[in-house]
Protein backbone atom coordinates (compact mmCIF):
# COMPACT_ATOMS: atom_id res chain seq x y z
CA UNK A 1 0.00 0.00 0.00
CA UNK A 2 1.35 3.10 -0.95
CA UNK A 3 1.78 5.88 0.92
CA UNK A 4 -1.74 8.30 0.66
CA UNK A 5 0.32 11.46 -0.43
CA UNK A 6 1.27 9.15 -3.22
CA UNK A 7 -2.11 8.36 -3.85
CA UNK A 8 -4.04 10.60 -6.37
CA UNK A 9 -7.78 10.15 -6.82
CA UNK A 10 -9.04 11.23 -10.16
CA UNK A 11 -12.97 12.71 -10.75
CA UNK A 12 -14.74 13.42 -13.50
CA UNK A 13 -16.02 16.89 -12.95
CA UNK A 14 -17.19 19.09 -9.45
CA UNK A 15 -19.89 21.13 -11.09
CA UNK A 16 -22.41 19.40 -8.25
CA UNK A 17 -22.83 17.69 -5.81
CA UNK A 18 -24.27 14.82 -5.95
CA UNK A 19 -23.42 10.75 -5.10
CA UNK A 20 -20.19 10.46 -7.13
CA UNK A 21 -18.80 13.80 -5.40
CA UNK A 22 -19.25 12.19 -2.01
CA UNK A 23 -17.71 8.86 -3.15
CA UNK A 24 -14.68 10.95 -4.08
CA UNK A 25 -15.43 12.71 -0.63
CA UNK A 26 -14.85 9.50 1.33
CA UNK A 27 -12.35 8.51 -0.87
CA UNK A 28 -10.54 11.42 0.08
CA UNK A 29 -11.32 10.97 4.34
CA UNK A 30 -9.77 7.67 3.50
CA UNK A 31 -6.61 8.12 2.33
CA UNK A 32 -6.31 12.22 3.57
CA UNK A 33 -2.81 12.61 2.18
CA UNK A 34 -4.33 11.86 -1.33
CA UNK A 35 -4.53 14.43 -4.11
CA UNK A 36 -7.71 15.17 -6.24
CA UNK A 37 -7.91 15.62 -9.74
CA UNK A 38 -10.73 16.75 -11.95
CA UNK A 39 -10.38 18.65 -15.12
CA UNK A 40 -13.13 21.64 -14.11
CA UNK A 41 -14.71 22.43 -10.54
CA UNK A 42 -16.15 24.81 -9.09
CA UNK A 43 -16.63 25.70 -5.34
CA UNK A 44 -20.46 24.79 -5.28
CA UNK A 45 -19.82 21.49 -6.98
CA UNK A 46 -17.02 20.30 -4.31
CA UNK A 47 -18.22 18.15 -1.67
CA UNK A 48 -17.65 19.56 2.10
CA UNK A 49 -15.40 16.72 2.74
CA UNK A 50 -13.10 17.92 0.64
CA UNK A 51 -10.26 19.60 2.88
CA UNK A 52 -8.60 21.53 0.15
CA UNK A 53 -9.41 22.51 -3.47
CA UNK A 54 -9.24 19.75 -5.94
CA UNK A 55 -6.18 20.11 -8.78
CA UNK A 56 -8.13 21.17 -11.89
CA UNK A 57 -6.82 21.40 -15.75
CA UNK A 58 -6.20 24.42 -18.26
CA UNK A 59 -9.78 23.23 -19.09
CA UNK A 60 -11.09 25.05 -16.02
CA UNK A 61 -10.25 28.37 -17.57
CA UNK A 62 -12.66 27.04 -20.83
CA UNK A 63 -15.37 26.48 -18.78
CA UNK A 64 -14.81 29.32 -16.40
CA UNK A 65 -14.85 31.56 -20.13
CA UNK A 66 -18.11 30.37 -20.77
CA UNK A 67 -19.80 31.50 -17.26
CA UNK A 68 -20.29 27.79 -15.99
CA UNK A 69 -23.61 27.60 -17.44
CA UNK A 70 -23.24 24.49 -18.80
CA UNK A 71 -20.21 21.69 -18.75
CA UNK A 72 -21.68 19.91 -22.48
CA UNK A 73 -19.44 22.30 -24.55
CA UNK A 74 -16.28 21.55 -22.61
CA UNK A 75 -17.02 18.12 -22.90
CA UNK A 76 -15.35 17.00 -26.14
CA UNK A 77 -12.38 17.81 -24.44
CA UNK A 78 -12.66 16.18 -21.62
CA UNK A 79 -10.08 13.06 -22.56
CA UNK A 80 -7.15 15.14 -23.64
CA UNK A 81 -7.65 16.90 -20.21
CA UNK A 82 -7.80 13.30 -18.27
CA UNK A 83 -4.53 11.86 -20.41
CA UNK A 84 -2.88 15.27 -19.45
CA UNK A 85 -2.91 14.95 -15.78
CA UNK A 86 0.11 15.29 -14.08
CA UNK A 87 0.08 12.35 -12.74
CA UNK A 88 3.84 10.53 -12.93
CA UNK A 89 4.49 11.33 -9.11
CA UNK A 90 1.47 8.83 -8.02
CA UNK A 91 2.08 5.21 -6.53
CA UNK A 92 -1.78 4.07 -7.26
CA UNK A 93 -4.50 6.08 -8.78
CA UNK A 94 -8.20 5.82 -7.95
CA UNK A 95 -10.60 7.20 -10.90
CA UNK A 96 -14.17 8.26 -10.07
CA UNK A 97 -15.52 7.31 -13.66
CA UNK A 98 -18.90 8.39 -15.45
CA UNK A 99 -18.27 8.91 -18.82
CA UNK A 100 -13.72 10.48 -19.89
CA UNK A 101 -12.09 9.64 -16.17
CA UNK A 102 -10.68 6.47 -17.16
CA UNK A 103 -8.47 8.37 -19.58
CA UNK A 104 -6.42 9.15 -16.82
CA UNK A 105 -4.63 5.82 -17.32
CA UNK A 106 -2.55 7.03 -19.91
CA UNK A 107 -1.22 9.71 -17.69
CA UNK A 108 0.61 7.49 -15.71
CA UNK A 109 2.27 3.80 -15.43
CA UNK A 110 1.16 3.37 -11.42
CA UNK A 111 -2.03 0.81 -10.85
CA UNK A 112 -5.02 2.45 -11.94
CA UNK A 113 -8.00 1.36 -9.59
CA UNK A 114 -11.67 2.58 -11.34
CA UNK A 115 -14.58 3.23 -9.39
CA UNK A 116 -17.47 2.90 -11.65
CA UNK A 117 -20.46 4.43 -11.09
CA UNK A 118 -21.39 2.82 -14.85
CA UNK A 119 -20.36 2.77 -18.17
CA UNK A 120 -21.55 6.36 -19.87
CA UNK A 121 -25.06 5.00 -20.55
CA UNK A 122 -26.09 7.79 -22.82
CA UNK A 123 -23.13 6.54 -25.38
CA UNK A 124 -24.03 2.75 -25.31
CA UNK A 125 -27.49 2.87 -25.11
CA UNK A 126 -29.39 4.57 -27.61
CA UNK A 127 -33.20 4.43 -26.00
CA UNK A 128 -31.52 6.80 -23.21
CA UNK A 129 -29.81 8.98 -25.51
CA UNK A 130 -32.98 9.60 -27.33
CA UNK A 131 -34.46 11.14 -24.12
CA UNK A 132 -31.60 13.26 -23.61
CA UNK A 133 -30.81 14.87 -27.13
CA UNK A 134 -32.44 18.17 -26.72
CA UNK A 135 -33.81 18.10 -30.37
CA UNK A 136 -32.16 17.21 -33.42
CA UNK A 137 -29.47 19.28 -33.38
CA UNK A 138 -28.38 18.12 -29.66
CA UNK A 139 -29.30 14.56 -30.52
CA UNK A 140 -26.90 14.80 -33.70
CA UNK A 141 -24.07 16.12 -30.79
CA UNK A 142 -24.63 13.56 -28.70
CA UNK A 143 -24.68 10.73 -31.43
CA UNK A 144 -21.04 11.96 -32.51
CA UNK A 145 -19.95 12.37 -28.68
CA UNK A 146 -20.93 8.99 -27.72
CA UNK A 147 -18.92 7.58 -30.14
CA UNK A 148 -15.81 9.73 -28.56
CA UNK A 149 -17.15 8.08 -25.39
CA UNK A 150 -17.14 4.73 -26.18
CA UNK A 151 -13.78 4.64 -28.11
CA UNK A 152 -12.67 5.50 -25.24
CA UNK A 153 -13.59 3.69 -22.50
CA UNK A 154 -13.37 0.55 -24.58
CA UNK A 155 -9.54 1.60 -25.22
CA UNK A 156 -8.93 2.21 -21.27
CA UNK A 157 -10.66 -0.49 -20.01
CA UNK A 158 -7.62 -3.70 -21.02
CA UNK A 159 -5.16 -1.20 -19.29
CA UNK A 160 -6.82 -1.03 -15.77
CA UNK A 161 -5.65 -2.89 -12.75
CA UNK A 162 -9.05 -3.37 -10.77
CA UNK A 163 -12.88 -2.06 -12.40
CA UNK A 164 -14.87 -1.64 -9.31
CA UNK A 165 -18.76 -1.25 -10.01
CA UNK A 166 -21.04 0.50 -7.71
CA UNK A 167 -23.43 -2.57 -8.05
CA UNK A 168 -24.18 -6.11 -10.16
CA UNK A 169 -26.17 -4.58 -12.97
CA UNK A 170 -22.81 -2.09 -13.44
CA UNK A 171 -20.90 -4.91 -13.53
CA UNK A 172 -23.15 -6.49 -15.83
CA UNK A 173 -22.84 -3.56 -17.81
CA UNK A 174 -18.78 -3.68 -17.38
CA UNK A 175 -18.85 -6.97 -19.02
CA UNK A 176 -21.38 -6.60 -21.70
CA UNK A 177 -19.79 -2.91 -23.25
CA UNK A 178 -16.15 -3.26 -21.75
CA UNK A 179 -15.55 -6.83 -22.14
CA UNK A 180 -14.10 -7.14 -18.23
CA UNK A 181 -15.62 -9.89 -16.79
CA UNK A 182 -13.85 -9.45 -13.16
CA UNK A 183 -15.22 -6.24 -11.93
CA UNK A 184 -15.40 -6.34 -8.12
CA UNK A 185 -18.52 -4.57 -6.69
CA UNK A 186 -18.31 -1.99 -4.01
CA UNK A 187 -22.05 -0.39 -3.04
CA UNK A 188 -21.44 3.48 -2.79
CA UNK A 189 -21.33 5.22 0.45
CA UNK A 190 -25.24 6.24 2.30
CA UNK A 191 -25.58 8.84 4.86
CA UNK A 192 -27.03 6.34 7.27
CA UNK A 193 -25.90 8.53 10.45
CA UNK A 194 -27.82 11.57 8.83
CA UNK A 195 -30.73 9.59 8.13
CA UNK A 196 -31.91 7.65 10.56
CA UNK A 197 -35.60 6.34 12.35
CA UNK A 198 -37.26 8.39 14.61
CA UNK A 199 -39.81 5.97 16.27
CA UNK A 200 -41.95 8.64 17.87
CA UNK A 201 -43.39 10.14 14.47
CA UNK A 202 -46.69 8.50 13.21
CA UNK A 203 -46.74 7.46 9.00
CA UNK A 204 -48.97 9.46 7.16
CA UNK A 205 -50.90 8.76 4.49
CA UNK A 206 -48.64 9.46 1.32
CA UNK A 207 -45.93 8.01 -1.11
CA UNK A 208 -42.49 9.93 -1.99
CA UNK A 209 -40.80 10.30 -4.98
CA UNK A 210 -37.67 12.10 -4.15
CA UNK A 211 -34.82 13.42 -6.32
CA UNK A 212 -33.80 14.81 -9.15
CA UNK A 213 -36.27 15.20 -11.41
CA UNK A 214 -34.66 14.15 -15.09
CA UNK A 215 -35.83 11.97 -17.87
CA UNK A 216 -33.92 9.08 -17.28
CA UNK A 217 -35.18 8.59 -13.77
CA UNK A 218 -38.94 8.26 -15.21
CA UNK A 219 -40.24 10.36 -12.34
CA UNK A 220 -43.26 10.41 -14.98
CA UNK A 221 -44.10 6.79 -14.24
CA UNK A 222 -44.32 7.09 -10.72
CA UNK A 223 -46.60 10.21 -11.47
CA UNK A 224 -49.08 8.94 -13.91
CA UNK A 225 -49.63 5.19 -11.18
CA UNK A 226 -50.59 7.80 -8.30
CA UNK A 227 -53.02 9.70 -10.67
CA UNK A 228 -53.83 6.13 -11.71
CA UNK A 229 -54.12 4.74 -7.87
CA UNK A 230 -55.55 8.04 -6.54
CA UNK A 231 -52.96 8.13 -3.77
CA UNK A 232 -51.52 11.22 -2.36
CA UNK A 233 -47.77 11.93 -3.69
CA UNK A 234 -45.51 14.14 -2.56
CA UNK A 235 -42.63 14.91 -4.95
CA UNK A 236 -39.28 16.43 -2.89
CA UNK A 237 -37.36 17.58 -5.85
CA UNK A 238 -36.53 19.74 -9.39
CA UNK A 239 -35.32 19.68 -12.18
CA UNK A 240 -35.45 19.78 -15.97
CA UNK A 241 -38.75 17.63 -16.30
CA UNK A 242 -40.63 19.37 -13.96
CA UNK A 243 -42.93 20.77 -16.66
CA UNK A 244 -43.68 17.43 -17.56
CA UNK A 245 -44.50 16.02 -14.96
CA UNK A 246 -47.06 18.94 -13.47
CA UNK A 247 -48.73 17.76 -16.77
CA UNK A 248 -49.30 14.26 -15.90
CA UNK A 249 -49.68 14.78 -11.91
CA UNK A 250 -53.13 13.78 -10.24
CA UNK A 251 -55.17 16.42 -8.00
CA UNK A 252 -53.45 14.42 -5.05
CA UNK A 253 -49.89 15.16 -5.97
CA UNK A 254 -47.91 17.83 -4.23
CA UNK A 255 -44.83 19.35 -5.92
CA UNK A 256 -42.39 20.80 -2.91
CA UNK A 257 -39.64 21.78 -5.51
CA UNK A 258 -36.06 21.28 -3.67
CA UNK A 259 -36.15 20.91 0.03
CA UNK A 260 -33.63 21.35 2.98
CA UNK A 261 -32.75 17.98 4.77
CA UNK A 262 -34.37 18.28 7.91
CA UNK A 263 -37.86 18.82 5.41
CA UNK A 264 -36.57 15.72 3.17
CA UNK A 265 -35.70 13.62 6.80
CA UNK A 266 -38.98 13.83 7.68
CA UNK A 267 -40.99 13.30 4.60
CA UNK A 268 -38.36 9.84 4.37
CA UNK A 269 -39.80 8.74 7.93
CA UNK A 270 -43.21 9.60 7.53
CA UNK A 271 -44.29 8.51 4.05
CA UNK A 272 -45.72 5.11 3.73
CA UNK A 273 -43.14 4.31 0.92
CA UNK A 274 -40.29 5.76 -1.48
CA UNK A 275 -41.18 5.38 -5.03
CA UNK A 276 -38.21 4.81 -7.08
CA UNK A 277 -39.39 4.02 -10.88
CA UNK A 278 -36.37 4.39 -12.71
CA UNK A 279 -33.28 1.92 -14.02
CA UNK A 280 -30.36 3.59 -11.39
CA UNK A 281 -26.87 2.53 -11.42
CA UNK A 282 -27.58 2.13 -7.85
CA UNK A 283 -29.41 4.53 -6.22
CA UNK A 284 -28.82 6.44 -3.01
CA UNK A 285 -32.69 7.82 -2.61
CA UNK A 286 -33.60 4.88 -1.83
CA UNK A 287 -30.59 3.39 0.82
CA UNK A 288 -31.55 7.09 2.47
CA UNK A 289 -35.13 6.24 2.61
CA UNK A 290 -34.25 2.29 4.12
CA UNK A 291 -31.92 4.43 6.37
CA UNK A 292 -35.40 5.64 8.18
CA UNK A 293 -36.86 2.35 8.28
CA UNK A 294 -38.88 3.38 5.38
CA UNK A 295 -39.82 0.81 2.42
CA UNK A 296 -38.98 1.18 -0.86
CA UNK A 297 -41.54 0.24 -4.07
CA UNK A 298 -38.56 -0.33 -7.04
CA UNK A 299 -38.10 -1.18 -10.19
CA UNK A 300 -36.90 -4.32 -10.51
CA UNK A 301 -34.00 -3.55 -12.60
CA UNK A 302 -30.60 -1.80 -11.87
CA UNK A 303 -29.18 -0.73 -8.62
CA UNK A 304 -32.74 -2.13 -6.67
CA UNK A 305 -31.80 -5.25 -7.42
CA UNK A 306 -28.99 -5.07 -5.05
CA UNK A 307 -30.55 -2.49 -2.66
CA UNK A 308 -33.95 -3.63 -1.91
CA UNK A 309 -34.92 -6.94 -0.28
CA UNK A 310 -38.44 -7.66 -1.90
CA UNK A 311 -40.94 -8.26 0.93
CA UNK A 312 -38.50 -7.61 3.35
CA UNK A 313 -37.27 -3.92 3.08
CA UNK A 314 -39.80 -3.11 -0.11
CA UNK A 315 -41.21 -4.68 -3.01
CA UNK A 316 -39.71 -5.14 -6.92
CA UNK A 317 -42.58 -4.33 -9.72
CA UNK A 318 -41.21 -6.47 -12.83
CA UNK A 319 -40.08 -4.55 -15.84
CA UNK A 320 -42.10 -4.01 -19.40
CA UNK A 321 -43.42 -1.34 -21.26
CA UNK A 322 -44.13 1.75 -19.67
CA UNK A 323 -48.20 0.84 -19.46
CA UNK A 324 -46.89 -2.24 -17.74
CA UNK A 325 -44.96 -0.21 -15.03
CA UNK A 326 -47.17 2.26 -14.44
CA UNK A 327 -50.05 -0.45 -13.87
CA UNK A 328 -47.60 -1.81 -11.13
CA UNK A 329 -47.11 0.73 -9.42
CA UNK A 330 -50.40 1.60 -9.23
CA UNK A 331 -51.69 -1.67 -8.05
CA UNK A 332 -48.87 -1.41 -5.37
CA UNK A 333 -50.03 1.69 -4.08
CA UNK A 334 -53.60 1.09 -3.93
CA UNK A 335 -52.90 -2.11 -2.45
CA UNK A 336 -49.88 -1.14 -0.13
CA UNK A 337 -49.74 -1.77 3.44
CA UNK A 338 -46.69 -0.57 5.66
CA UNK A 339 -47.50 -2.70 8.81
CA UNK A 340 -46.53 -5.49 6.46
CA UNK A 341 -42.39 -4.31 7.10
CA UNK A 342 -40.63 -4.12 10.16
CA UNK A 343 -38.89 -0.74 10.25
CA UNK A 344 -36.01 -2.17 12.51
CA UNK A 345 -35.61 -4.86 10.01
CA UNK A 346 -35.08 -2.38 7.00
CA UNK A 347 -32.23 0.02 9.10
CA UNK A 348 -30.16 -2.80 9.92
CA UNK A 349 -29.95 -3.50 5.96
CA UNK A 350 -29.55 -0.21 5.11
CA UNK A 351 -26.73 -0.09 7.94
CA UNK A 352 -24.74 -2.36 5.90
CA UNK A 353 -24.36 0.67 3.00
CA UNK A 354 -22.78 2.85 5.21
CA UNK A 355 -19.82 5.42 4.79
CA UNK A 356 -17.35 3.41 7.22
CA UNK A 357 -18.14 0.12 5.41
CA UNK A 358 -17.72 1.48 1.70
CA UNK A 359 -14.22 3.26 3.26
CA UNK A 360 -13.64 -0.23 4.73
CA UNK A 361 -14.19 -2.11 1.44
CA UNK A 362 -11.91 0.26 -1.11
CA UNK A 363 -8.87 -0.08 1.11
CA UNK A 364 -9.04 -3.85 0.79
CA UNK A 365 -9.50 -3.30 -3.09
CA UNK A 366 -6.65 -0.92 -2.63
CA UNK A 367 -4.12 -3.02 -0.56
CA UNK A 368 -5.68 -5.96 -3.41
CA UNK A 369 -4.29 -3.82 -6.20
CA UNK A 370 -0.93 -2.69 -4.85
Amino acid sequence: MPDTDKIAIVHERFTEVAGSEHVVEQLALQWPGAQVYAPIARPEGTPAGLTTPPHTTWLNSVYNGIGQRSYAPVLPLMPSAFRRLPLRDAEAVVVSHHAFATQAVHATDAPVIAYVHSPARWAWDPELRAGEGGGRAGAAILTALSAVARRCETGAAPRLTTVVANSTAVAERISQWWGRDDAVVVHPPVDTEGFTPDPTVEREDFFLLAGRLVPYKRPDIAIRAAARADVPLIVAGDGRAMEQCRALAGPRTVFLGRVSHEKLLHLHRTARALLMPGIEDFGIVPVESMATGTPVIALGEGGAVDSVIHGTTGLHISPGSDEHIVAGFADAMSSFDPNQFDRTEIRVWAEGFSRANFRARMQEVIDAAT
